[in-house]
């Protein structure tokens, strides 16, 4: 079986893959900490688990205000999107807890924050995965959110800070623009209510098609090891327990 990819040790909230756990490891450990959960946790976890995708991702480019952020990564969990980028220059990530209710620790949150602009090595390695980088903004080019053709392939969707929006680097890298309907004479909507519209028109249209835009194997083990290890009390015992049975 082939290596975990490297992309899920940077995540937060307690997830690191070591480059020795293949995929068949973690599906053994998996089952192994499955029984230290109740029955119908792990249905739960297998239900959300088949709604998952890496197809659409979402990228926050230096978002300064934590409720705005946090409410973002409540809408990805409900829409099924797995992985969030979080662009910091100038500003620093940071969570409500009480605006995200949780849903934090079921996704895979991606951080670039090495340098002062960020946001062209963030951009460039979803291209190298194969993604088509999208602007959320007006542009000459632009096209309304009902027009995007979700089958060409995978798409990043970034959302800038709340005031200026898209930083010209974006602009300057996106392969596309969309924008959201308005017919008021407020000039944008606030950035959680623009990931909740956009992410709920791709998603419906997506599951409508005969794309498989499910998690792969791998994708879906790591994930599933996620959340057991944010579920179970005392995990890494039990992970020391089960490499001395092996």
């Amino acid at each position: 079986m082939q290596k975990i990819f490297r992309e899920y040790e940077s995540t937060l909230f307690f997830f690191h893959i070591s480059n020795d756990m293949n995929t068949e490891y973690i599906l053994e450990l998996n089952k192994f900490l499955e029984s230290f959960i109740l029955e119908s946790r792990n249905e739960q976890f297998e239900k959300v688990l088949n709604e998952r995708t890496n197809y659409f991702t979402v990228v926050l480019e230096d978002i300064y205000q934590p409720h705005n952020a946090s409410a973002v990564l409540r809408t990805c969990d409900c829409f099924g999107i797995q992985n969030v980028h979080i662009i910091e220059n100038k500003n620093h990530f940071e969570i409500s807890r009480d605006i995200v209710l949780g849903s934090a620790q079921w996704l895979n949150i991606n951080k670039y924050s090495k340098s002062e602009n960020n946001t062209p090595h963030c951009l460039f390695r979803l291209k190298e995965k194969g993604y088509r980088i999208v602007a959320t903004t007006p542009h000459l080019n632009d096209q309304l959110i009902s027009e995007f053709d979700v089958t060409k392939g995978k798409a990043a969707f970034v959302f800038g800070t709340e005031l200026k929006g898209i930083s010209d680097s974006v602009k300057n890298i996106a392969d596309e623009f969309v924008k959201i309907p308005m017919y008021g004479f407020t000039e944008s909507f606030n950035i959680s209510v623009s990931a909740a519209l956009v992410l709920h028109s791709i998603t419906e249209r997506l599951r409508k098609t005969i794309i498989d835009y499910n998690l792969t194997t791998d994708e879906r083990a790591c994930v599933k090891l996620k959340w057991l290890r944010n579920t179970i009390k005392k995990v890494e015992l039990l992970e020391e327990k089960f490499n001395e049975l092996k």
